[in-house]
């Protein structure tokens, strides 16, 4: 890549405009947590990144946790079950044959 390239690719790399401070919400930080979650079950990370992997994992899991309300049991908060299932659940499993 030139430096020309490298130059005008970079007013497209800001997203906030200047002085607005970067937002990240516990919405966010769930998406993330799913995201690491589905990568590490489709093999996305090598053997010796798995460790740092799982300690980031783990600390963001240690934290939502912490910040998330807790439910009565028996209840189940309406905005966790769509964070907490993977969106293509049948693609992790093939179909089992009737046997």
């Amino acid at each position: 890549m030139t430096d020309e390239n490298k130059q005008a690719e970079a007013p497209k790399a800001e997203a906030t405009p200047a002085g607005a401070p970067a937002e990240l919400t516990i919405n966010d930080l769930n998406a993330i947590k799913t995201i690491i979650d589905v990568a590490s079950t489709r093999g996305a990370f090598r053997a010796n990144e798995l460790e740092a992997v799982g300690k980031v994992f783990n600390k963001l899991n240690t934290f939502l946790e912490s910040v998330t309300p807790k439910q009565p049991e028996g209840e189940q908060a309406p905005a966790q079950a769509p964070a907490q299932a993977p969106a293509d659940q049948g693609a992790q499993q093939p179909a089992q044959p009737a046997q």
